[in-house]
């Protein structure tokens, strides 16, 4: 059993419902008071148990209306956070306990779409590997049988355009950085498109949720230190930060984009893809995580292993990404300079302004668990 994180329930936690509405630019919020209201729900969830997290991804789905309407007879695909693809114990613990999605989370949410009627659930992520997504998960160490006896279950590592012929297409609408990106057709052919994020911190993107999470889409192929290399399978250094790329062409990237800063760049390519492939169904596990980092990668002195004890689930991801910033004790529209945005733009503001959501907790229609009860501050 995971002991719950103690709830410290400082002033700044118990006033989460009436922060200021307030844009990065100081302008005011009439687009955000216009839209419609958001409904996100948090369930109670101790363990990595099948009982308990099934049991929680069941109240949260059902306090937001229930999946059938939305899953039932389609392709349901589910991005997953395999940060590193590296699964050695973290800080003593799995890495699906730390930073990186949990098998059971997958499983349970699986078969709960197969009971909405799902027809067919893919998973999906970007993998800088050679090899097909399977082996990796393999090596994870998730049973893919007991997933296959659930229903037809499909897999795609999407570093490249992998079995297709070509990429997808995807415009974006009024885009800040991109005018459209090129994708693994895995994410325009489908019906529903889920997000399945770790409640994590980013030092490029503040929280790393739901929208950070689809951050991952973009192919090394086409966004990484070789782009239109199908073989390649680095970062994606030069959409962080273009200096030593000055040969590169990133698809889409706008003529006139001249930001060079990551903590710039990266929030507006994820407010692009964002609207570029929306999410529709938004879940965030906050069951156990980490602190100050998004992994190994980026471990630093102040980490330290947290037990929120929470799944956070919505149709509107910029809703769900609030709830869950305020969830680890801060403030969803907080500006840059303010943690976790010390160091780079606030996507959640940003998406706000664009039209895609809200980041303004009064205008989020909460169910389940309060912010009172929920809130684990990681600061």
């Amino acid at each position: 059993m995971i002991k719950p994180c103690r709830r410290q329930f400082l002033k700044q936690s118990l006033a989460l419902a009436g922060l200021p509405a307030v844009w990065r630019d100081g302008a005011a919020t009439a687009q955000a008071t216009r839209a419609p209201r958001a409904v996100v729900a948090i369930g109670r969830c101790r363990s990595y148990s099948d009982a308990d997290v099934r049991a929680a991804l069941t109240s949260c789905f059902d306090l937001v209306g229930g999946v059938a309407p939305l899953v039932g007879g389609k392709t349901v695909t589910v991005k997953v956070n395999l940060t590193g693809h590296e699964f050695w114990p973290f800080m003593n613990r799995p890495v699906g306990e730390t930073y990186m999605t949990h098998f059971a989370t997958v499983h349970q949410l699986a078969a709960l779409l197969f009971a909405a009627g799902a027809r067919r659930v893919r998973i999906v992520e970007s993998i800088g590997r050679p090899t097909p997504l399977e082996a990796t998960l393999v090596e994870a160490g998730w049973d893919l049988t007991a997933l296959g006896a659930l229903g037809t279950m499909a897999y795609e590592n999407t570093r490249n355009k992998g079995s297709a012929a070509g990429y997808a297409h995807l415009a974006v609408t009024r885009g800040r950085m991109f005018s459209s990106f090129e994708v693994n057709r895995a994410y325009e052919d489908t019906d529903v498109m889920v997000s399945l994020a770790k409640l994590k911190q980013h030092e490029t993107a503040g929280v790393t949720l739901t929208m950070k999470n689809m951050f991952g889409i973009t192919p090394n192929s086409m966004y990484g230190g070789k782009a239109g290399d199908e073989s390649s399978m680095g970062g994606r250094g030069a959409i962080h930060d273009p200096r030593g790329y000055a040969d590169l062409q990133l698809p889409g990237l706008k003529a006139e984009y001249n930001a060079f800063h990551a903590g710039v760049r990266v929030p507006d390519t994820i407010v692009d893809l964002a609207a570029a492939r929306p999410v529709d169904l938004a879940i965030i596990d906050g069951i156990t995580s980490i602190t100050h980092a998004e992994g190994r990668y980026s471990a630093g002195p102040k980490m330290r292993f947290v037990s929120p004890g929470v799944l956070i689930a919505g149709r509107n991801a910029v809703a769900v990404d609030a709830i869950g910033t305020a969830v680890m004790g801060f403030d969803p529209r907080a500006l840059r300079g303010t943690p976790p945005f010390a160091e780079c733009d606030n996507h959640l503001l940003i998406a706000e302004r664009a039209g895609l959501g809200t980041a303004d907790i009064r205008r989020i229609e909460l169910r389940g668990l309060s912010l009172a009860d929920a809130t684990c501050p990681y600061a």
